[in-house]
């Protein structure tokens, strides 16, 4: 593995049909369960998805067979490209995970906080009245003038929200 090319389009293709055959292999199995089939009404609940699942499955199993056969060494990504869009995915799965645990205001607050010390020179009055300045209009705008409810967190619960 050289500098200029990690990640190959083949293996790219490897992954995403395998993770796209899984997927329509989960959409089938769970489609059966709870009724692929015909009944006296009609098409049951799982009709539609079981076959819009087998349509993802063998489509990508088609792709999947496709990248075996393929002798194509074309670069998908260099290294110095796979670590910009590491630095920004890995921080944003984690952002989402926070969501459960923390709500999405403060999770919000953190990820606003986090990129603007990482990716930006600010100074820290700035990044504190951004960081936590977008969450609150946020929680303004969603939880009291339109009465939408977001995940919240223990935060939230000590204001009594």
């Amino acid at each position: 593995m050289n500098d200029d090319g990690p990640v190959t389009t083949r293996t790219m293709e490897l992954i995403t049909a395998a993770a796209l055959m899984v997927i329509g292999a989960t959409v089938m199995w769970d489609s059966a369960r709870i009724g692929a089939g015909w009944d006296s009404n009609g098409p049951r609940s799982g009709y539609f998805p079981f076959y819009i699942g087998l349509l993802i499955l063998i489509s990508s199993g088609g792709t999947f067979a496709g990248a075996i056969f393929s002798k194509s060494g074309k670069i998908f990504v260099a290294h110095t490209a796979l670590r910009s869009v590491l630095q920004v995915l890995v921080p944003t799965i984690v952002f989402g995970a926070l969501i459960a645990f923390l709500g999405i205001y403060a999770a919000s607050a953190v990820f606003i906080a986090y990129f603007m010390i990482r990716m930006g020179d600010f100074p820290w009055p700035t990044i504190g009245g951004v960081s936590l300045g977008v969450p609150i209009a946020l929680f303004m705008l969603f939880e009291v003038w339109f009465l939408v409810p977001l995940p919240k967190g223990p935060i939230e619960a000590l204001l009594g929200y």
